[in-house]
């Protein structure tokens, strides 16, 4: 009974039930996305679309195969093979984001002209070496 208190209250208030493992079906995962307040939720929820972004790419990547083998034009695989590339570098680029999620914002530079970087000054020239005895 405690169990179903605590998920009903975390439901009405949209507390996250930490225990709960985060849903696969992207659907699932576009609802989690409006009650993840946490970064860390946040962050979990891009990390899960990535994975089942890379198994896209697997599903995408077999019936690019299926193409060939079935001889149907070239541009079927063609297209198939480019959807199998864009999938994979876009969860790549979500496993490269995702840590940004959870970690603080950087500080925003201060307001007005930023100073210019100038060159630093030439070195002294260095005395010729003297003999030594």
């Amino acid at each position: 009974m405690t169990v179903f208190a605590q998920a009903l209250h975390a439901h009405l208030f949209g507390l996250p039930a930490d225990d709960e493992p985060l849903p696969t079906a992207l659907d699932a995962l576009l609802q989690a996305t409006h009650t993840a307040t946490a970064p860390e939720q946040q962050t979990a929820i891009l990390r899960q679309v990535a994975d089942q972004l890379r198994n896209a790419a697997e599903i995408i990547q077999r019936y690019q195969y299926r193409a060939q083998w079935d001889q149907l034009p070239d541009d079927v695989a063609g297209h198939l093979r480019d959807a199998h590339d864009q999938a994979q570098q876009v969860a790549l680029t979500l496993d490269l984001v995702a840590p940004a999620l959870s970690s603080p914002p950087a500080a925003p530079d201060p307001p007005g002209p930023q100073p210019r970087h100038t060159a630093d000054p030439p070195a002294p020239p260095t005395p010729p070496a003297g003999r030594r005895r």
